[in-house]
């Protein structure tokens, strides 16, 4: 689990910025991870920042932006949570559908609080403690499915199912390509080229060919 906790730590300081204007990178995690909807900073977004700190991790998600959601993924720990394990907390009211996540630091010397690594804690991803007794459940994340690579050629103009693979594939080596929604368009190409120049090797043409997705099956094998 200590990839979660280096993914989601390495965004520590990353915040909303107040009026019309946005910080492109929280609305880059909705995009880079499947989530629909979320276009601004102003929305609740702790579920959105643990869907792709778990992306980049390559492991389990959820897909959804509400926090409770957590709660249905993973293998159940509340016994014996450990560091990077995912914290489901209940907000307002405990049977209410509103809640917040984040990944789980430890406990407090008297067990009183719980301390977690999460986004929007103070409009920011940060540290913050919160009660015990407003725990929902801990949950240990999974390996997600080994991602599937399509066989080439694909280019710009293609659409369908073998290009949301790639879209995804391309997203979990760090090159974002936008929502995977099968349609390869400028995004996708650019996520490509972006590619393929920092390979160093391969031609820098847009194009999904099997030298790009021999490299590409690298990547995603380290």
């Amino acid at each position: 689990m200590n990839s979660v906790l280096q993914i989601a730590a390495a965004e520590l300081g990353q915040q909303e910025i107040s009026g019309p204007t946005n910080n492109q990178r929280i609305v880059d995690y909705a995009t880079a991870s499947g989530i629909i909807g979320v276009s601004n900073d102003e929305v609740p977004w702790c579920s959105t920042f643990i869907n792709w700190v778990a992306f980049k991790a390559g492991l389990a998600r959820t897909n959804k932006p509400n926090a409770r959601s957590w709660l249905s993924v993973g293998q159940n720990v509340d016994n014996a949570p450990e560091p990077g394990d995912i914290v489901i907390f209940w907000r307002e009211k405990i049977n209410s559908w509103k809640g917040h996540v984040g990944v789980f630091l430890g406990f407090s010397k008297d067990q009183q609080r719980v301390y977690c690594l999460g986004g929007n804690q103070g409009n920011q991803v940060s540290v913050s403690a919160y009660p015990t007794d407003t725990v929902l459940g801990f949950r240990r994340l999974e390996a997600s499915s080994v991602i599937k690579l399509p066989e080439p050629v694909l280019q710009n103009g293609d659409a369908g199912p073998d290009i949301k693979l790639l879209q995804d594939a391309l997203k979990l080596a760090g090159f974002n390509c936008g929502t995977s929604d099968g349609d390869f368009g400028n995004k996708t190409e650019a996520a490509l080229k972006q590619l393929q120049a920092a390979s160093g090797t391969l031609k820098i043409d847009g194009v999904y060919g099997k030298k790009t997705r021999d490299h590409l099956l690298n990547l995603l094998s380290v």
